[in-house]
């Protein structure tokens, strides 16, 4: 399975999953340059949420240039979406774009947002970002895709010392994935044929890349990738 990270963070979100683009949250230009300017190889691009614009800032110009977006009715009002290349997708209704049966399942945060399960073959990817938690199990994935944003210890330390505002923090508790739940959403799943696990959107303060990589390497025994 071809995965690749165009980009990743609170400045902006950018996935390739096979033909598939995830969220589209940086200017056309470097999509492109991501995708070494083969934009015509794409099917469709997926788009989780329209939080803040670091998953959507290309969206109509991804539509001028013909590629079909899917967003949830409420990401689309949002963003002003319309038009032939507009599609809607819905909580647990699976849809198809080309040989790829995609189901958008809701996660929680504090905006309508959508993660994905998206097979093809073999293959079963489960792509989920800004969520609190992810109250869903699967069975047979082969590749993982999850938001890790924080450590709790690290956050409540920059709390403490006045880096963050404890208005933000119990923001960023309520609405996004500490490395301890998604360790729980790890131990609760099916890991017989996990490939790869990719984490996305560490926070740049708030996190410990090498810890977040060997404690999920620990649990789950399988290569793990942060973008």
């Amino acid at each position: 399975m071809d995965i690749k990270t165009i980009a990743s963070g609170s400045s902006g979100n950018c996935y390739k999953v096979g033909d598939l683009l995830i969220d589209a949250g940086i200017p056309i230009k470097k999509i492109k340059q991501g995708l070494n300017y083969k934009l015509s190889e794409i099917s469709g691009c997926l788009i989780s949420h329209a939080h803040h614009s670091d998953h959507s800032k290309a969206a109509k110009d991804l539509m001028k240039a013909g590629i079909d977006i899917y967003v949830s009715r409420e990401t689309a009002d949002s963003l002003g979406l319309s038009g032939h290349r507009l599609n809607i997708i819905e909580h647990g209704k699976q849809f198809s774009i080309g040989d790829w049966k995609i189901k958008p399942l809701g996660m929680k945060h504090d905006i309508h947002n959508l993660g994905f399960l998206l097979s093809k073959g073999n293959e079963k990817v489960f792509f989920c970002i800004d969520t609190n938690y992810i109250p869903y199990t699967f069975k047979g994935l082969s590749h993982i895709m999850i938001g890790v944003n924080y450590d709790t210890g690290i956050l409540a330390d920059n709390v403490r010392r006045g880096a963050i505002h404890p208005s933000l923090a119990n923001r960023i508790l309520k609405n996004h994935m500490s490395i301890d739940t998604a360790l729980e959403f790890f131990r609760l799943n099916d890991m017989s044929r996990i490939e790869e696990i990719h984490l996305l959107h560490l926070s740049d303060s708030n996190s410990d890349e090498e810890a977040f990589k060997s404690k999920v390497q620990q649990v789950t025994g399988v290569p793990v990738f942060v973008a």
